[in-house]
């Protein structure tokens, strides 16, 4: 995978804290006035792409991908951080905190779907 800064080592980033530093560098761009919902949606369907091309002739892969090259491994980790990071502030902008969203996403999918016990 990508290289992981020494700082970065061991620690725990929370979708606040991703949002925060997305926030930050749109700002010091001036991007805000382009981070409309629109145009943020279309931008993460773009790198949704971007990840399947990826996959689109590989058909099934083992988890893990133990016969990928880590040149392909790390590719793959830079569009999923992509898809990540428009999502991320797709919801800031549209003021979802996503988090709480995808806690209740899991519990209504509990209930929708209870466990099979066999």
């Amino acid at each position: 995978m990508a290289a992981i800064r020494k700082e970065d080592e061991n620690i725990d980033v929370s979708l606040r804290d991703l949002s925060k530093k997305l926030q930050d560098f749109a700002k010091a761009r001036d991007w805000e006035k382009y981070h409309t919902p629109r145009n943020l949606l279309l931008a993460m369907v773009g790198e949704v792409g971007e990840l399947s091309e990826i996959f689109q002739w590989k058909g099934e892969v083992e988890k893990g991908l133990e016969n990928w090259e880590e040149s392909e491994k790390e590719h793959l980790g830079e569009e999923l951080s992509d898809v990540l990071l428009y999502l991320i502030r797709l919801a800031d902008i549209c003021g979802i905190d996503l988090g709480h969203a995808a806690l209740d996403k899991i519990h209504k999918n509990a209930i929708k779907y209870p466990p099979i016990f066999l």
